[in-house]
């Protein structure tokens, strides 16, 4: 070799050190990425649980089953006036950004939908906070990933965007490897989304810490003992698991059918998803006395632990509950599914748990939020892993992947979502 050549051994390093350079570079982003999800996220629970919610929550009656038809006005308006005719989709959006590459996420659509979604969830629309928290990380990690293109050269588009999703999810749960699974399982019905684990842990544990730096670790769901298990019991979970496919199959044409709704003249539109919203919520304080048709429906589960409670009762609430989110999505609300589901999860487990558990209902609550939430979006994994951070007992692993394994095979190739590919 002259001294004019080259040594391909020093390009090699040089290489070499540029790609550990720009790896450097791609974790710090995604760390920040989830920094920033985490305090957006923060501010957002305060705003629609601590300050709207809360005030709706002590509004007259008549005043409580009228807020959520304001929210479905002020969010139109937000949509319309504030994001130009936008779709109230969050969790939709992440999905075609991930497999549309023109279909940018920018920072106009994230005011407009994070001010939609405050509206709608803040008033009592029965949704879950954790489509916008997933939507606003995903549209964070965009938007920076475009500005500063340099050390993504080679890299996935979708880095930060994915990264940005698995903050925003593990913060609104305080569940950092449920929000990574989940980011990386909800694109495909059958695969995972490749080589964006590291940034996605990065950004998922940065969003989790800053979350919980404002609202504490204290766990979403209190569960108690880790059960001896029976076989009677495993055997019950894949019972639940079926019939929680089949039950996810019908909540997901609801849904489906509610964004079909939700495409037609606003004036109508909302009119009659508030005439039905407020129908349910009678029809739901005459049979229990709560109103738990209004918000997320954490208060749904813990009025479903109370024994005094008839099975046909859980079952109605059910009902009750999937119809409010439906009409709420019909309507043109924005937020998440996720909640929903595992609301709904948690009340068919509960009743079935009365029938067949020789031990703990609770076991039954729980296997059945794994089985309903794996099914309606096709993340059995996700669904396992949010069982088992948000409980904090291994105990309940085997029978909820029983169950959720039960469930994917039974709910076919229905979604709640119309964009997820297959691989």
């Amino acid at each position: 070799m002259t001294d004019d050549q080259p040594d391909p051994a020093d390009d090699r390093s040089t290489a070499a050190r540029s790609f550990l350079h720009r790896s450097r570079d791609v974790v710090v982003l995604a760390a920040l990425t989830g920094a920033l999800t985490g305090v957006v996220v923060a501010v957002f629970d305060t705003v629609v649980l601590e300050v709207l919610l809360e005030a709706v929550l002590e509004l007259p009656l008549w005043a409580g089953a009228l807020a959520p038809a304001v929210g479905l006005v002020v969010a139109a308006l937000a949509l319309r006036l504030g994001g130009r005719g936008l779709s109230p989709g969050t969790a939709d959006e992440y999905l075609r950004a991930f497999h549309e590459p023109g279909h940018a996420l920018g920072g106009r659509a994230l005011v407009a939908r994070m001010a939609a979604a405050v509206a709608t969830l803040g008033s009592g629309g029965a949704m879950g906070l954790e489509g916008p928290s997933l939507y606003g990380g995903a549209a964070i990690g965009a938007i920076l990933q475009r500005r500063l293109p340099r050390p993504f050269r080679g890299a996935d588009h979708r880095t930060l965007l994915v990264a940005g999703a698995a903050a925003g999810v593990a913060a609104i749960f305080k569940a950092p490897a449920t929000g990574v699974v989940f980011a990386l399982e909800v694109p495909f019905r059958d695969d995972l989304a490749r080589r964006m684990l590291l940034p996605a842990l990065v950004a998922a544990a940065s969003g989790y810490l800053t979350f919980v730096a404002f609202h504490g670790t204290t766990p979403l769901f209190q569960a108690v003992g880790s059960p001896d298990l029976a076989a009677r019991d495993l055997a019950g979970a894949v019972a639940l698991g079926v019939l929680a496919g089949l039950c996810a199959r019908a909540f997901a044409a609801l849904i489906r059918l509610a964004k079909r709704l939700a495409t037609t003249p606003a004036v109508p539109r909302i009119a009659l998803a508030s005439l039905a919203l407020v129908t349910l919520f009678v029809v739901t304080r005459s049979l229990t006395g709560a109103s738990l048709t209004l918000g997320s429906g954490y208060e749904a589960i813990t009025w479903s632990t109370d024994p005094e409670h008839a099975t046909w009762l859980l079952l109605a609430v059910l009902v009750l509950r999937s119809l409010a989110t439906t009409a709420t999505v019909a309507g043109g609300g924005v937020g998440g599914l996720f909640i929903p589901l595992v609301v709904a999860g948690a009340l068919l487990g509960r009743a079935v748990g009365r029938e067949v558990s020789t031990i703990d209902e609770g076991l039954f609550t729980v296997v059945g939020v794994a089985a309903f939430l794996g099914a309606g979006y096709r993340v059995p994994l996700a669904a396992v892993m949010f069982v088992a951070e948000t409980t904090g007992r291994p105990g309940f692993v085997v029978p909820g992947l029983l169950a959720a394994v039960a469930a994917e095979l039974t709910v076919g190739r229905a979604s709640v979502t119309a964009y997820q590919r297959d691989r």
